[in-house]
């Protein structure tokens, strides 16, 4: 019997459950999660997302799929970074109307060269209303993990209603665990022992969120 065995079936008997390994864990282990919280409908699963995106001070917008090149123009230009980086597969119409100067992402870009760029704009794989998260899983409009760590500023692209989940266990399902999934709440930010807030820690410092129907 292997250590894991030995704790799980310590947490069994603390849990009132049978004792020994299971004979198949897709079968004597319970997974009859809740799959959401109450009843919604999509309308107000969108408004859940967005009210918890700013919980996390994520900063959220709304559009339609018209007006999504000039948001994000304006949304760049108010923070007037040198350069843009975007990944590989970003849909080229997102990008029609920004005035910056465009990096787009190759194997051979290094840390160093990521980090000149001011800002970063991606899409999305799902979007978690319960929680307030956005993941990503390196599909080709979202790019290597890296690019939305190193730059300071990074604006997701939210396709509604499509890419929006009431739960966690209902965005599992849309997601291949093989893939490079990057679980993003809010920016990136820490708190010492005294609980003062800083932001822009190990990722982003800035999150910004446009949810975009039509799509």
């Amino acid at each position: 019997m292997s250590s894991r065995d030995v704790i799980l079936n310590r947490v069994r008997r603390a849990l009132g459950g049978p004792g020994g390994a299971p004979a198949a864990y897709d079968m004597d282990i319970d997974r009859g999660y809740r799959r959401q919280h109450g009843e919604r409908t999509v309308e107000e699963t969108v408004d859940l997302l967005a009210e918890n995106l700013a919980d996390y001070r994520a900063i959220v917008h709304r559009t339609d799929a018209g007006e999504l090149p000039h948001l994000l123009m304006r949304l760049l230009a108010e923070r007037w970074p040198d350069t843009v980086l975007v990944p590989p597969g970003l849909p080229a119409g997102w990008m029609s109307a920004v005035d910056a100067p465009l990096v787009h992402d190759g194997a051979e870009s290094t840390a160093a060269e990521l980090d000149r760029c001011g800002a970063v704009v991606t899409g999305c794989a799902v979007a978690v209303a319960e929680t307030g998260t956005i993941v990503l899983d390196g599909s080709s409009d979202q790019g290597r993990r890296r690019i939305t760590l190193i730059p300071d500023h990074h604006i997701c692209v939210v396709r509604v209603p499509d890419q929006v989940v009431s739960s966690v266990p209902q965005a599992l399902e849309r997601l291949d665990p093989a893939r490079p999934l990057t679980w993003i709440s809010g920016p990136s930010a820490t708190s010492d022992i005294e609980l003062d807030r800083v932001e822009g820690v190990h990722g982003p410092r800035v999150l910004q969120v446009v949810l975009v129907s039509g799509e």
